[in-house]
Parts: C-alpha cells; sequence; structure tokens
C-alpha cells in the first residue's frame, strides 16, 4: 500500500492526503450508486407503472446527486466553517453568472411544489400545446398536439422547454381541476329546412353520445370545487340556434375528455350525415351566389 502511495506521489505529484480524499471520493459515489440501483431493483419488482417508475428513478437521480455533491465536498473541505464560507461565495458567482439555469431550477421548484401540471398531463403554455412526458432540473418535455394537426391530436414532436418560462408565461391545464373540456360543433342549415327538425335530430345524437359523461362530470366539479372555485348550473349536451348570412346555425356543446375531442366528432358527424340524408327537409348550408340577368329591353323608336 505504502509503495502505490509512494507512486502516486513521484510519478503524478498526488500528496498521501490527496489520495486518501480521491479514495474516500470514489467510495462515496460507489455506495450511493449502489444503494440507488438496489432500490430500483425493488421499485421494479413492485410495480409496473411506467409513470411510479419513472417518478423513482428521477427522484433517486436527484437526491443521489445531491448527497454525492455534499458528502464530497465535506470531504475536499477541511472544516465545516470553510464550507460554508466556500459554498456561500461560490452561489453568489453562480447566480450572477448562471441567471437562466437559476431561474430554470427556481421554476422545477415551483413545479413540483406547487403542481400547475404533474407527469402525463395535458397543457398549453405560450404557444405550445401536448402532453407532459418528463420533468427535469431545467425543463420540462412535451409531446406536442395541435400545430398542424388538427383537433389535438399528437404530431409525434417532442418539444423541451425551459421551466423558467412558467413565472412568465400563461398556462392552461386540460387535465387538472375540471378535467373535461366543453367542445361545441356548428352544423349550418339552410333557410327552406326544418331547422326545429334538425334541432331535434341533433339534440338526439349529441345526447347519445355525451349524456353519459355528465353524472360524471358532477362528481369531477364536486371534487374540483374543493381546490378551484368551478361551477357550472348545467352539464347536459344543449343545441343552441342562431342566425348566420348563409342560413341557421345549430351549435351541439357537449363535455368531452380532451383526448378524445377528435373521435367524438368524428362519431357524432357521421351519425348526423346519416340522419340528415333520410331526411328531404333538411340540406346543408354553403356560402353561394346568385345572379339575375335583366331582360332584354324593348325598342320603340320609329321605324
Amino acid at each position: 500500500m505504502n509503495s502505490i502511495t509512494d507512486f502516486l506521489q513521484q510519478s503524478l505529484g498526488i500528496s498521501p492526503e490527496s489520495q486518501t480524499k480521491i479514495l474516500y471520493s470514489i467510495i462515496i459515489i460507489l455506495v450511493l450508486w449502489s444503494i440507488r440501483y438496489a432500490i430500483l431493483k425493488i421499485v421494479w419488482r413492485f410495480t409496473e407503472d411506467p409513470k411510479s417508475r419513472y417518478t423513482w428513478r428521477r427522484s433517486l437521480s436527484f437526491i443521489g446527486g445531491l448527497l454525492t455533491v455534499i458528502l464530497i465536498g465535506s470531504v475536499w473541505i477541511k472544516a465545516i466553517g470553510e464550507f460554508g464560507t466556500f459554498l456561500g461565495l461560490f452561489t453568489a458567482g453562480v447566480a450572477i453568472a448562471m441567471k437562466d439555469p437559476l431561474t430554470n431550477i427556481a421554476g422545477w421548484i415551483f413545479i413540483l411544489a406547487r403542481k400547475p401540471f404533474s407527469l402525463g398531463d395535458r397543457i398549453q403554455i405560450g404557444d405550445h400545446a401536448g402532453d407532459v412526458i418528463d420533468l427535469r432540473l431545467f425543463q420540462f418535455t412535451l409531446l406536442e398536439i395541435g400545430n398542424w394537426v388538427d383537433a389535438d391530436q399528437s404530431t409525434g414532436r417532442i418539444i423541451h422547454i425551459p421551466n423558467g418560462s412558467v413565472f412568465t408565461t400563461t398556462q392552461a391545464n386540460y387535465s387538472a381541476g375540471f378535467q373535461f373540456i366543453w367542445n361545441e360543433m356548428p352544423v349550418l342549415v339552410t333557410f327552406e329546412s326544418q331547422w326545429r327538425l334538425a334541432r331535434d335530430i341533433l339534440q338526439k345524437i349529441v345526447s347519445e353520445h355525451a349524456e353519459n359523461l355528465s353524472a360524471d362530470a358532477e362528481k369531477k366539479i364536486i371534487e374540483a370545487s374543493k381546490k378551484y372555485m368551478i361551477f357550472y348550473q348545467y352539464l347536459t349536451p344543449i343545441v343552441y340556434t342562431s342566425v348566420e348570412d348563409s342560413g341557421i346555425l345549430l351549435t351541439m356543446r357537449y363535455i368531452c375528455d380532451p383526448r378524445k375531442r377528435r373521435i367524438t366528432e368524428h362519431e357524432i358527424w357521421e351519425d348526423v350525415l346519416k340522419a340528415f340524408s333520410r331526411n328531404k327537409d333538411i340540406e346543408f348550408a354553403y356560402p353561394t351566389q346568385r345572379f339575375y340577368k335583366r331582360p332584354a329591353e324593348k325598342d320603340d323608336s320609329p321605324l
């Protein structure tokens, strides 16, 4: 052992004291890594839920990294007082030189503490919308929806957003609180159509597709009202009537799951098309132009 110590001191210029600190640092890293590995093996054995596994893995990585820095720092600093002085000076320098990263760290703490959104939530922040698939120290990641794809379906792109943006950018959460969204589907029929019949048909169709969600939504509102000032007088589907330039506008309004907006529109539209095709008194309206031909003027001049 002494020969190895002498060799390192003579060839690399590492003093025995420094060699001891390096050895302790390696031991700390190996012990903490082994503990993390053992805990993850236990978690993997008792749960197959991807969200739980991800949370455990990210939490252990953060805690392990923090403990590594503290323990190795205490090894290399002779006294706790010196370590505190060093940490204070280091923090002041970092605060000046690394404003944006520190803002992102503060944003990460805010996300964990206040939970404006959680892993798996569907959110919109600024111009970006998507499902939260990752939360890290400096950024969170969205699986994008919308953009060039209609009805809030996935584009397949992954967007990385700095955590600090939660302090400066408005966020909308599709999943928290009420956990449902209101969707509207406008149907325009001609003035000559039997609009009352069309309205009754649409009311029946939208009720068949969305009526069952009303009872569940009422329970969610009771839960959400404990945290937010959320109140709705009516949750049942309804059809509103209004007049446009090209015809009578019948608008179906109903609640739906944020991730099923497109499929519900698809199913409702198919039923609407089938029902209207069986009623000749109902026609869809669309912008048209009419041209009138003036009759030829008679020539009354004398021959």
